[in-house]
């Protein structure tokens, strides 16, 4: 990610992979929302850093341990608001997909207090299991 500003700086000592270990950046009544009407058995709110955990648990479980999530950018709105472009990648139901995601992170008193994970699901690219979708 971009390094340009405290917010982002802070965005970037978070590892995925280790939630727990990043609780330091996070609120402890923390809101991660997630919009995804592929994917509803995982739509919803997931409350503090517990939540946060089950929530990439809970893709990595669905995607067999495949959920990627590469970083495009991230902007500063304010002293408040992040908004992170990535592309993330899985397979689901033995199909690869790519899909764009923007992610909008609320900052209050220098620690991430809500995020909503908006990806652009509809605009997926996929390819089955023997090759390329037809377009």
């Amino acid at each position: 990610m971009l390094s340009s500003h405290p917010n982002i700086d802070l965005l970037n000592t978070v590892n995925i992979a280790d939630i727990q270990g990043s609780a330091h950046a996070f609120h402890e009544d923390v809101v991660w929302h997630y919009i995804n009407p592929e994917l509803p058995e995982m739509e919803g709110d997931y409350r503090g850093v517990d939540g946060v955990q089950a929530f990439f648990a809970g893709m990595a479980g669905q995607t067999g341990g495949t959920f990627r999530v590469t970083p495009v950018d991230a902007r500063a709105i304010g002293d408040e608001l992040v908004v992170v472009q990535t592309r993330n990648e899985m397979t689901l139901d033995e199909t690869s997909i790519a899909v764009d995601v923007v992610l909008v992170w609320r900052f209050v008193d220098g620690k991430i207090k809500e995020i909503w994970d908006i990806p652009a699901v509809y605009a997926a690219q996929k390819d089955s299991p023997i090759g390329p979708a037809a377009a």
